[in-house]
């Protein structure tokens, strides 16, 4: 596990999309990529920094297929608060790939019988494509990844979730009240989401401090979600200097990044 600390946001966006750029170099040869994608407001600089990367001519998602990592349960996908509206605002219109490319779990359907099959589906439509080359996270302030609240099996495939009260909160700010918030999502499993090749999870901000402490060195546990993060090979974790407030073992964190940087 990478642990790479900016001291401004546009230092961790930078060194997001550089980590994001390694790993489609390192693992897509002679075929267009697979990126999984997160949504929220840590990424957000992230991905403005890989547009820049396609106007320099250093990355190219016009073949590249997208798998969005959740999608609230209740909302038509032409609504603006949708996972899809947001990844195509956010993503596609930014970087260039296009919105037939982008898959996003199925949330909106008649019944719980639907909705259960598609995301059995969407696992075997990421591995019909070869898996994600790299997935971008963000994290929960009570350490979730995905929709993957606290609780969640680690080893869970695509599923549908009910998410927690606080999460709600946290997301009300992209709505009109607390009341239009979804209860519930339908989210890539923390097993799906290890089967990437390169996680790249990006967290800003103090209220972010002790999830990432949790994930990086607190035991591995489905109280902490993101603690999964643990078993993959190819894991990095780009934060601000509020994120990191809470590591106990900065100093190496610091170091080892110096070496990775020869």
């Amino acid at each position: 596990m990478k642990v790479l600390i900016g001291s401004t946001h546009e230092e961790v966006a930078e060194l997001a999309a550089n980590s994001v750029l390694e790993g489609l170099e390192r693992y897509v040869s002679n075929r267009p990529p697979v990126i999984g994608l997160a949504t929220g407001s840590s990424p957000l600089g992230l991905y403005g920094k890989l547009a820049e990367l396609v106007k320099a001519g250093r990355l190219d998602f016009s073949q590249a297929t997208g798998f969005a990592l959740d999608e609230y349960v209740g909302l038509p996908q032409s609504h603006e608060q949708s996972y899809r509206q947001t990844l195509i605002r956010d993503f596609c219109q930014v970087t260039g790939l296009p919105e037939a490319n982008l898959n996003v779990p199925l949330g909106d359907a008649e019944s719980l019988e639907v909705l259960e099959a598609a995301a059995s589906q969407y696992d075997e439509a990421i591995r019909a494509v070869g898996g994600v080359d790299v997935q971008i996270l963000g994290i929960g302030s009570n350490g979730h990844i995905g929709f993957n609240e606290p609780g969640t099996s680690l080893r869970s495939r695509t599923h549908m979730t009910r998410l927690t009260a606080r999460t709600r909160a946290d997301n009300a700010r992209f709505f009109g009240s607390l009341d239009e918030v979804p209860t519930h999502s339908v989210t890539q499993g923390l097993g799906t989401v290890l089967d990437a090749k390169r996680l790249v999870l990006v967290a800003t901000g103090q209220a972010k401090a002790d999830a990432i402490a949790a994930a990086i060195e607190g035991p591995l546990a489905a109280a902490c979600p993101a603690s999964v993060l643990q078993l993959h090979q190819d894991v990095t974790l780009v934060i601000d200097e509020e994120a990191a407030m809470h590591l106990k073992h900065r100093e190496y964190y610091d170091a080892a990044a110096q070496v990775l940087s020869l």
